[in-house]
C-alpha cells in the first residue's frame, strides 16, 4: 500500500479527526478565556512598539493550530509500539494544556506576570515536543518550528507587557 493510500485509510482519517478535534477544543477554550479581556482589559494595557495588530493574532493562530493538528496526526499514525511515541503524545498534550493555560493566566486572570511564567513553560514544552516528534517523524517535528518561533515572540511580548504594566 502506498503512503498516500495509508494516509487515507479509515483508521488514519479517524486519527486525523481526533487530532483536529483535540486542537480545536484547545483553541475554543483559549478563545473563551480570551474574549472578554480582549475587549475590555487588553486595549488599556501599555504595549511595546513591536506588538502586532490585533488582526494578526487569529490569522497566525489558525495556521499554527492547523500545523499542530497535522504534526500530531502524523505521530498518531505511527504504530502504537513505536519507541518514543507515547512520550511524544504526552509531551504534545502537555504543551497543548499549557497553550490553553496561557490564555487563562494572561487574559482570564488578567495577569501578565502569571502569563510570563506559563509562556516560558509553554516554550520549553513546545521545544521538547518538537524534538520528540522530530526523532519519530521529521515532518511532524519540522512543522512545529513556526509554532515555537511564534511562542518565542509571544514570550517576548508577554514579558514586555508585564514590565510596562
Amino acid at each position: 500500500m502506498t503512503a498516500t493510500l495509508a494516509a487515507a485509510s479509515p483508521p488514519s482519517l479517524l486519527r486525523l479527526a481526533g487530532a483536529v478535534a483535540l486542537v480545536a477544543a484547545a483553541s475554543a477554550l483559549g478563545g473563551f478565556a480570551t474574549a472578554q479581556a480582549l475587549a475590555e482589559w487588553y486595549p488599556a494595557l501599555v504595549k511595546p512598539s513591536f506588538t502586532p495588530p490585533n488582526a494578526a493574532f487569529p490569522i497566525a493562530w489558525t495556521l499554527l493550530y492547523a500545523l499542530m493538528a497535522f504534526a500530531f496526526w502524523r505521530i498518531l499514525r505511527l504504530p502504537a509500539e513505536t519507541p518514543g511515541r507515547d512520550r511524544a503524545i504526552a509531551l504534545f498534550c502537555v504543551q497543548l494544556a499549557l497553550n490553553v493555560a496561557w490564555s487563562f493566566a494572561f487574559f482570564f486572570a488578567r495577569s501578565p506576570g502569571l502569563g510570563v511564567v506559563v509562556v516560558l513553560a509553554l516554550e520549553a514544552a513546545i521545544l521538547a515536543t518538537m524534538l520528540a516528534f522530530w526523532r519519530l517523524d521529521r515532518a511532524a517535528g519540522a512543522v512545529l518550528v513556526p509554532y515555537a518561533l511564534w511562542v518565542a515572540f509571544a514570550s517576548l511580548l508577554t514579558i514586555a507587557i508585564w514590565r510596562l504594566n
